[in-house]
């Protein structure tokens, strides 16, 4: 089975193909956070993998980033779309409004961020984290979807389980971030690192607890307000895929160019 699309869902979003074959991984890294769904969306052949496991099992300091990725990248994968639910920082952008950022922030610690930790050195640039390409028709479909769509903007990433203090949160506003979540990071440098394509697709289903009239917000209440919009946002990663260029002319695929890797990538 080969895919040329990967789409990594995140909480609430565990399941997108229909009629899909289902293949069972294992990486250099482990297991992927489940088995790797494998069928068609339009003309483009997809695999789709749950991020947190299908029965959400996976905490986001406990993913399996590393072999999510890899496992893609084996099938074929060469462009990654990544759904996350996501809080706001900005009382402008409120819950429903789809944000596909073009920085990031880690605030992590702890997490294995990179491939090459052995056999020397590998650095790779991580300037602009997101595809160019893919994030150009996010933003289209997302507009015709009539979303309220932001292009452009700030993903700040938490350690997490557990969700920011207002203080937290009022910083991170303070410092002209967007949204707030817990798994943008590593899963954007593993991609760029194996010279994938990576899109961002983050759906706001709060306001931060720091941003003025905002709550502190539960796990059950994200997943509540994400599944009233499951079928928006499987409408917009199927049309997003099936626009996306069949040829890469980014600079995604170059990133390695140069570089001596350390072992031969799948």
């Amino acid at each position: 089975m080969r895919a040329d699309i990967g789409v990594i869902g995140g909480s609430g979003f565990y399941s997108l193909l229909d009629d899909a074959e289902e293949i069972t991984l294992t990486t250099p890294y482990g297991p992927p956070s489940d088995v790797v769904t494998v069928g068609r969306i339009g003309s483009r052949s997809v695999a789709f993998i749950p991020r947190h496991g299908r029965d959400h099992r996976f905490p986001p300091h406990r993913i399996p980033y590393r072999a999510n990725l890899w496992a893609l990248r084996s099938l074929g994968v060469r462009q990654v779309l990544a759904p996350s639910a996501v809080g706001s920082l900005k009382a402008e952008h409120g819950p429903g409004t789809i944000v596909v950022p073009d920085q990031i922030v880690d605030r992590t610690s702890g997490r294995v961020q990179t491939y090459y930790d052995m056999g020397g050195a590998v650095h790779v640039s991580f300037a602009d984290p997101y595809c160019p390409s893919g994030r150009a028709v996010a933003v289209s479909y997302a507009r015709a979807g009539e979303w309220n769509t932001v292009d452009g903007g700030t993903l700040v990433v938490i350690e997490g389980p557990r969700f920011s203090s207002r203080a937290e949160s009022r910083w991170f506003a303070a410092n002209g971030w967007t949204i707030v979540g817990m798994t943008g990071f590593p899963e954007s440098i593993l991609a760029r690192e194996l010279a994938l394509c990576y899109t961002s697709l983050s759906l706001v289903t709060d306001l931060d607890a720091g941003v003025e009239a905002g709550e502190g917000v539960t796990h059950d209440e994200v997943l509540a307000f994400f599944a009233r919009n499951v079928a928006r946002m499987r409408t917009l990663v199927a049309d997003t895929v099936k626009a996306l260029p069949e040829e890469r002319t980014c600079p995604c695929g170059s990133t390695l160019d140069g570089i001596k890797l350390p072992f031969d990538l799948p």
